[in-house]
């Protein structure tokens, strides 16, 4: 079925998860246990795909045999519930299609998201709570579980960092389209005159590393603090000083964690993060690009943003790399956010083969 193919080897993939299935057989598999569970989870990746794959061509061919007799003999009943069938096939197709787009090396990962506000004081830091809970609706509307790592909370509403932790399946592969800059243009609940302000903040999402990527950090190059962790809201606030923020002194990357009670489990924590960090700087070396991490975002303010929110003086949500807009402003703050995504994914895919 070339409609179903594209980039999916039907064939190859099926010869690999035979290999695999060898290897799993060979006596002293689980010698080394880390390796051994990272070979059955890409086995387990791969037999999902061929799944799904296949649950797809069974839809399709119910389909075409549906048309037939359709044609043969029209019936009202048959017609009703195959055109329920196609909408399902169709929805099960985009989702197919979508996740063939997701093929980045830790697409499949966790992400870890962070939201820095902008200049502009409380309008930014209330723009930074507003992401917050867009992304927590969307990651609790694909079943993905939210930990809130760190939290910082704003000076008078809203918050002053956070980052967050979203788990699940492709959590990665979906959310790297909303790194960057998001504006945000509305009438102000802050000013008493009721003026129209613009706010900005960014968001930065990066994979959750497992410990099968080496990435060398000297102790002595780590400047270790301890606080007392804030929460948001004022939940999960701690009587002791078990919250930990580490600053890398070679290149001033700063992590640090909160989400949970012990002060070493928060040290991991931020650690992880750390890692996921350096590895996407060493990463973007490789690639030759002009800056590493930290000097690849662009400043938080006019001209850099990659999505504009507006409402005022009326409602439209547009992201600047695909064009891709909509006018229902309060469905995407509810976590409306995968025509976005799938816009994203697709104007990638374009870049890469422009014809």
């Amino acid at each position: 079925m070339p409609a179903l193919g594209g980039h999916f080897d039907f064939d190859a993939l099926s010869e690999s998860i035979s290999v695999n299935e060898g290897r799993m057989a060979q006596p002293g598999f689980w010698d080394d246990a880390q390796a051994a569970q990272k070979l059955i989870d890409e086995t387990n990746e791969m037999k999902k795909k061929v799944d799904e794959f296949q649950s797809l061509s069974h839809q399709i061919e119910d389909l075409e045999v549906a048309v037939e007799l359709l044609q043969e003999e029209p019936d009202p009943d048959m017609q009703a519930e195959f055109e329920q069938n196609f909408k399902t096939a169709q929805a099960a197709l985009h989702q197919y299609s979508l996740n063939q787009l997701l093929n980045q090396k830790y697409d499949r990962n966790n992400a870890i998201l962070e939201i820095h506000p902008g200049a502009g004081g409380t309008e930014s830091q209330d723009w930074g709570e507003m992401l917050m809970r867009m992304y927590t609706r969307w990651a609790d509307q694909h079943d993905f579980k939210v930990t809130v790592l760190d939290y910082q909370p704003g000076e008078v509403a809203g918050l002053s960092s956070a980052t967050l932790l979203i788990a699940g399946h492709n959590a990665y592969g979906y959310l790297r389209s909303e790194k960057g800059v998001h504006r945000l243009v509305r009438i102000s609940p802050f000013d008493s005159a009721g003026r129209r302000h613009t706010s900005f903040a960014s968001v930065d999402v990066l994979p959750e590393l497992d410990d099968t990527v080496n990435i060398d950090i000297n102790p002595a190059d780590l400047k270790v603090d301890v606080y007392r962790a804030s929460g948001a809201g004022g939940q999960h606030v701690n009587k002791t000083s078990s919250a930990v923020r580490i600053t890398h002194i070679p290149t001033g990357i700063v992590t640090q964690s909160q989400a949970q009670r012990s002060q070493l489990q928060n040290r991991q924590t931020a650690l992880g993060m750390l890692r996921a960090k350096l590895y996407e700087r060493e990463e973007e070396k490789k690639a030759q690009e002009k800056a590493a991490l930290e000097g690849d975002q662009m400043d938080i303010g006019w001209g850099s943003q990659i999505r504009s929110y507006v409402f005022h003086p009326y409602t439209m949500v547009k992201d600047h790399r695909t064009d891709y807009e909509t006018g229902n402003g309060q469905a995407v703050m509810d976590g409306d956010l995968d025509p976005f995504i799938d816009a994203y994914l697709q104007w990638q895919l374009s870049q890469k083969n422009p014809d």
